[in-house]
């Protein structure tokens, strides 16, 4: 008997509570910084070392931290189901916790990518990307971040993920962040839909819809438990 495919849409709420701070708060600022300044192509050009000493400090931020039990709750799910995670967020805390399936959507932190051909994408040994840190062509290295205003080169993955799943599951998200808001559109009516938030956005246009009202670790532990007793 095959498992039944689970898709998870994971959002900042859920690397919250391992101490990540969120992209950015009400006033437009990320981590004290305009958002324009550091996570735009723009900013790039006219500022270089100011975006990768950025980027460098949220990965010394990121490697300080540990999965949460909303992470690790995941990753056990895949015992149950086919799991695949879309997750908005850049950090490695969904595989450092176990969860094998693991789609990008706003890029990855621990890489970086050449600037004259985005098919060369590198890790990042340890925290640190500087200036003058080439790709294999003698190209700039930058981060390995969607920038506003940049495609979003994993949606077409997450369309057809959304769209062929058994179950679908909200976490840690307001979904309002656009395009990945608009993934839950593509579920269909009849596939049972989860979401946990400790604010449930008002998204009425949404059928077979299940909210939970809680922080990601304790709401998934019920959501978890649910979906083991009901679908596996």
């Amino acid at each position: 008997m095959r498992k039944k495919k689970l898709t998870v849409l994971s959002g900042a709420g859920i690397s919250a509570e391992s101490g990540i701070a969120t992209f950015r708060d009400s006033n437009g600022l990320w981590e004290g910084h305009d958002v324009h300044a550091v996570a735009t192509y723009e900013g790039w050009m006219k500022n270089k070392s100011l975006v990768l000493e950025f980027y460098n400090q949220r990965r010394r931020k990121a490697l300080d931290v540990q999965p949460n039990r909303a992470h690790e709750v995941l990753a056990e799910l895949e015992k149950n189901f086919d799991v695949t995670i879309i997750t908005q967020n850049v950090d490695d805390l969904h595989e450092r916790a176990g969860s094998t399936k693991v789609v990008h959507l706003h890029g990855e932190l621990f890489k970086s990518r050449s600037t004259v051909d985005e098919n060369l994408v590198y890790d990042i040994e340890g925290w640190e990307l500087k200036l003058g840190d080439q790709c294999e062509l003698g190209s700039q290295l930058r981060p390995h971040i969607v920038w506003f205003g940049e495609m979003v080169p994993m949606m077409e993955v997450a369309i057809e993920e959304s769209m062929n799943t058994d179950i679908f599951l909200v976490v840690g998200t307001s979904l309002l962040v656009y395009p990945a808001a608009g993934l839950i559109d593509y579920v269909p009516d009849e596939v049972p839909k989860y979401i946990v938030d400790p604010k449930i956005p008002v998204i009425n246009r949404v059928s077979n819809l299940h909210a939970i009202e809680e922080k990601a670790s304790k709401g998934l532990e019920t959501v978890a438990d649910e979906l083991i007793k009901d679908f596996s």
